[in-house]
């Protein structure tokens, strides 16, 4: 009865694994492959912290505000990035296909969904909310992670896909609510 949606299921696991593989032709181009090492590497976390750092100082009272609101954000991004990481269990691109090799050091050992995107979304989000004039380089940034996450060989498309719609889902709340 439930054949169908196997199959869709199998198609679909297929369609993400050839996305991926395309897309990993990238890192055969070396200044390609250094800006988004570099790209992954700052999403990592020094970016945000830097910025989480400067708002109050360069932004006084509102910049504290905005600060507090990435930590919340932050937090509970990472609650639902390590439930959903360690329930599904998903192998990374590198491990599932031979024909894919890491190229950046990975956090951990599963791949869904993608914690890089799920801050990169919500945190650019916040920020371009608070800070318009930034929303150029934040998104610019944003998209080379997400690029970054798949030609490394660290994320599928879905991974990054479902990881921006979390990050998206969570930096709506706080805005709403903040």
């Amino acid at each position: 009865m439930w054949y169908w949606l196997d199959q869709r299921r199998e198609r679909w696991i297929a369609i993400d694994r050839a996305l991926a593989r395309l897309l990993h032709r990238g890192a055969a181009r070396p200044l390609l492959l250094f800006i988004l090492v570099a790209a992954s590497r700052l999403g990592d976390g020094g970016i945000w912290y830097a910025i989480l750092v400067a708002l109050p100082i360069a932004s006084g009272p509102h910049g504290w505000y905005v600060a507090l609101q990435m930590v919340g954000i932050g937090l509970a991004n990472l609650i639902i990035y390590h439930r959903l990481k360690h329930r599904i269990g998903r192998p990374r691109p590198f491990v599932n296909c031979p024909d894919i090799r890491c190229c950046a050091r990975a956090l951990d050992q599963f791949s869904f969904p993608s914690g890089h995107m799920l801050h990169a979304v919500s945190f650019s989000l916040l920020l371009t909310h608070h800070y318009p004039a930034f929303g150029v380089p934040l998104w610019l940034y944003t998209v080379l992670v997400a690029a970054s996450r798949i030609v490394l060989g660290l994320h599928y498309p879905s991974d990054v896909a479902v990881g921006a719609a979390i990050g998206a889902l969570t930096a709506g709340l706080a805005i709403i609510w903040g």
